[in-house]
């Protein structure tokens, strides 16, 4: 059995427009030849700018539904009781958030359609946590580029030669050697779609899950191996602000959208990891 250690590198907070290749160089100095340097979707993404103020959205009625009767009724006393939510989270959908709730919902709808606006949360790749304020941030429109970019940096800058794994935190769900995911283009060899099924039948049958890997340059690697590489960074790396928005809400004791660019500069930041094998 393959055993690996991993090393989770602290930055400054990616804010946009940040140099991320820049910033992963500087922080990926102790890499070797033959590592898997494990980056963060959200970090890359919130680096280039591609995030939306939802403040600035204007919902419709079904997104007014969704936030509603959906999440607070629905999510809250069926679905997320069939998910095996814990009694926080349920409280906490329970009391899902009228404006802002539906203003994110819109978001969803327009990026990422019905089946993924009737997901719990990270509808479609679109997530607000580590963020501030009522911004959240968009899946990257080509991973494999971004992934590549980066191993030709660390290559012409440091002199090694790693494998580059761009990976989201949203589960993809593994039954013997079938693994499908609710999340947006993953790496080959995982099924996307289905949005709100997928997510249920995961969730619902307690199939092992793990964080997606969306895109791979340097090398060949099987899913198995992938997830667990995501895996393991994800356990080095931690939760930064919080798992969710109301975690990250709740550690700065402001709502939701009160959280400021400054309170999360404040934090260690981890969007790198470096993982190695170690037989």
């Amino acid at each position: 059995m393959t055993r690996y250690h991993a090393l989770a590198l602290i930055t400054e907070y990616w804010m946009p427009k940040t140099d991320y290749l820049s910033a992963i160089a500087e922080a990926a100095k102790k890499v070797k030849d033959g590592d898997f340097l494990v980056v963060s979707e959200k970090a890359i993404s919130t680096a280039r700018g591609n995030v939306l103020d939802e403040s600035r959205v204007q919902p419709g009625k079904m997104a007014r539904f969704l936030a509603a009767f959906w999440m607070q009724v629905v999510w809250g006393y069926f679905l997320g009781v069939l998910s095996h939510f814990g009694n926080r989270l349920l409280v906490r959908i329970r009391s899902y958030p009228q404006e802002s709730g539906s203003r994110h919902k819109q978001v969803a709808l327009e990026y990422s359609g019905l089946l993924q606006a009737l997901m719990f949360g990270s509808e479609g790749g679109i997530d607000g946590s580590n963020l501030p304020y009522s911004l959240v941030s968009l899946p990257l429109e080509d991973s494999q580029a971004e992934a590549e970019s980066i191993r030709q940096r660390i290559k012409k800058q440091l002199g090694k030669k790693v494998t580059v794994v761009i990976v989201d935190t949203d589960k993809t769900y593994g039954f013997r050697n079938f693994y499908f995911t609710p999340r947006p283009k993953p790496m080959k060899g995982i099924i996307s779609g289905g949005g709100l099924i997928t997510y249920l039948i995961g969730r619902t049958f307690k199939f092992k899950r793990r964080p997606t890997p969306l895109a791979l340059a340097g090398a060949n690697l099987s899913v198995e191996t992938a997830l667990a590489i995501a895996n393991v960074a994800d356990k080095a790396r931690g939760p930064g602000s919080g798992a969710t928005v109301w975690d990250m809400a709740a550690r700065f004791k402001v709502s939701a959208t009160g959280v400021s660019w400054d309170m999360l500069t404040r934090l260690e930041h981890k969007p790198i990891v470096i993982v190695r094998k170690t037989t």
